[in-house]
């Protein structure tokens, strides 16, 4: 994947950003593209929000049942949003769509060894298609997306982004921004539509002013906004951006914690494994790393 390095011996923190920003725009969704999923109707014809949603939704299951990591399931929502962006399919086609580009972000962030059959992946996800379905839908996602995979995710700027402030931190201000907790928070905007249009950075930038804006309200620590404000300031992002796409990050978050979002159904999944398909799976296969929940702190 796309690396950042920091400490010593570590390109300027401008170079860097300058770098993953002229990168972004490349690797971003056709508007024109989300705009027609967007405004389609719900006739099982078409492909719509509803089903992009469900289809992210099932590939978070995914990524929590066999353990992988942030990046393969943020590399995999990007190369769907940006396929739906380019090609009119149908809803029927989704589910097959959908694994090949999760199957393509496991290949890419994953260690060989860890990599499953894509039969096992087929057998697990419930699909009905075959793996020289998976095969033939993968190489004309490839060809669609100009073979441009490794893409610069909110995950990498949310991750960079988390680098540089606390570097501006003492040790006793660093463990107000817990990483674990904002990167289950970007899994949850991930869920939503509402974030494919907007940009990487700016999302990255949404989820840590939330949280300086919430920890702030519980214990003042200027050096903390200050670090912040200096970041909106290399973004060259606008004060009323930044507001508006931090309470679409607010509201999305508090609709996940809610008893009536649809989150990622493990159940379905802990119900494939058994008698045949169980002896057939890998070992390693049955150990099941789950998402944990999003951690409130009290003032």
């Amino acid at each position: 994947m796309i690396d950042q390095v920091t400490g010593a011996g570590a390109l300027p923190f401008a170079v860097q950003l300058k770098a993953l920003l002229d990168q972004e725009a490349r690797y971003q969704p056709k508007l024109s593209g989300l705009r027609v999923i967007e405004s389609a109707q719900d006739n099982g014809l078409r492909m719509t929000v509803k089903l992009r949603d469900f289809q992210v939704r099932e590939l978070l299951s995914l990524t929590r049942f066999f353990g992988f990591s942030s990046e393969t399931f943020s590399l995999a929502v990007n190369l769907l949003d940006r396929f739906l962006a380019v090609m009119k399919i149908q809803p029927k086609h989704l589910a097959c769509v959908g694994l090949c580009c999760f199957y393509i972000a496991v290949k890419t962030s994953e260690e060989e060894k860890s990599i499953p059959l894509a039969s096992d992946l087929i057998r697990i996800s419930q699909s009905r298609f075959t793996v020289h379905d998976m095969m033939r839908m993968e190489k004309i996602i490839l060809e669609k997306l100009y073979w441009k995979v490794k893409a610069p995710t909110a995950l990498h700027f949310l991750r960079f982004f988390h680098s540089h402030i606390q570097e501006q931190l003492d040790a006793e201000s660093k463990r107000i921004l817990n990483i674990e907790r904002l990167e289950a928070q970007l899994k949850a905007c991930h869920c939503s539509f509402t974030f494919t249009k907007i940009k990487p950075s700016l999302l990255a930038l949404s989820l840590l002013a939330l949280e300086v804006e919430d920890q702030h309200e519980c214990e003042p620590v200027p050096a903390l906004k200050a670090a912040l404000d200096g970041l909106q300031e290399s973004l060259t992002v606008k004060a009323g951006d930044l507001v508006c796409v931090r309470e679409l990050v607010a509201k999305c978050l508090a609709e996940y914690a809610t008893t009536k979002c649809l989150k990622p159904n493990g159940q379905r999944l802990r119900w494939m494994i058994s008698g045949r398909t169980a002896r057939q799976l890998k070992h390693s296969y049955y150990k099941i790393a789950h998402l944990p929940t999003i951690p409130e702190y009290a003032c």
